[in-house]
């Protein structure tokens, strides 16, 4: 008899019941639609300047109704990632990519800590790797992961011992993070033993990126010697490779540095080009059947999304029915009211909660 457990859904497509919404816009489109048939019926009586308003206006109808379709059906997906680890399934490898392009603008702080957040999912660490693409070719980015995989290999059993659920440093660390969690003596130890750590990284990166440390172009860092931004071969440097399978809590994934080959005369395709080189060079590496992109500016603020994420991917009854899944992207440290309207604000406080 099969097991109830496996034959559950991995994931439920809810309707939302935007009942008022439809009401609102149904009235807009009234609106439009009686100002359209009051232009056609007004033109004997006006010039040009009514039918050219006449076209904007259908125009912007037109626009409206588009935008309004895309949104009138609104379905929520509802994952269950504890039925992926009920079902006892051999979990699929996941390829982590990160892309950065330059570390004056951005500083490989934003990218160590995205990388950190990606080490510790909760996932089988020895079925994620984690690719970083450095356009810029620079020294102080490969330093700087060189530093952070020995952080990580103290971070990712602290996050998964006590289950902490904001995974990139210095977001955990900028708030009252200890207060949410246990209070036990123990923890305080290690909380404190975790940000003191922390800070000493941070404060080796920014001296590396002052010049104040020995980080000389030799050894492992010989081929940064003379390298040019735009004119330089490959490189691919393994910075940790994860050899104990099995293990889901006390190892580091792999950790892989690229910076691919640029020369003046032919071209790069900007992050295009970068991706590309990611699939080719962690396809002869690790070939791994699913993909997790990330920026280098952004963090996971949920270790358990690679989980949700094949929720949909494994759930589906034909690969045809769904090719890659997206997450809503939220904005941190910006302006109050955004008043630029750049955090989607509107998207993610309205349209998102409204039934």
């Amino acid at each position: 008899m099969a097991n109830p457990t496996t034959s559950l859904p991995l994931y439920e497509r809810v309707a939302r019941k935007n009942t008022i919404a439809r009401a609102i816009e149904l009235s807009i489109l009234s609106l439009l639609l009686s100002l359209l048939a009051y232009r056609i019926l007004s033109f004997q009586d006006h010039g040009f300047g009514w039918l050219l308003a006449f076209l904007c206006e259908s125009w912007f109808a037109f626009i409206w109704v588009l935008t309004v379709s895309s949104k009138w059906n609104q379905v929520v997906y509802e994952t269950y990632p504890q039925r992926v680890l009920q079902r006892k399934l051999e979990l699929p490898p996941v390829d982590m990519f990160v892309t950065t392009a330059d570390p004056v603008l951005e500083p490989p702080i934003l990218t160590v800590n995205t990388v950190l957040s990606l080490l510790a999912l909760d996932y089988p660490a020895d079925k994620l790797a984690c690719y970083v693409s450095d356009d810029g070719g620079s020294p102080l980015t490969f330093y700087s992961l060189v530093e952070a995989s020995k952080f990580a290999k103290l971070r990712v059993p602290f996050c998964k011992k006590y289950s902490i659920p904001v995974r990139a440093p210095f977001r955990y660390f900028s708030g009252d993070s200890m207060s949410s969690q246990d209070t036990s003596p123990q923890f305080q130890q290690d909380w404190k033993k975790m940000k003191d750590e922390y800070e000493q990284l941070s404060q080796k990166i920014e001296d590396a990126a002052k010049g104040s440390i020995p980080c000389e172009l030799i050894g492992e860092f010989a081929d940064f010697m003379n390298i040019q931004r735009r004119n330089h071969a490959s490189i691919v440097k393994v910075i940790w490779e994860n050899k104990e399978a099995g293990d889901a809590n006390g190892v580091v994934p792999h950790l892989v540095y690229i910076s691919r080959e640029k020369r003046p005369k032919h071209p790069h395709h900007f992050k295009a080009g970068a991706m590309n080189i990611l699939t080719r060079v962690s396809g002869v590496m690790t070939n791994a059947p699913f993909m997790l992109n990330v920026d280098c500016d952004m963090y996971v603020n949920n270790p358990q999304i690679v989980l949700h994420a094949l929720c949909l991917l494994l759930g589906v009854k034909s690969d045809k029915d769904c090719a890659f899944v997206q997450f809503p992207q939220h904005f941190y440290d910006g302006l109050k009211d955004d008043p630029y309207g750049s955090q989607w604000a509107v998207l993610h406080e309205v349209r998102m909660n409204l039934s």
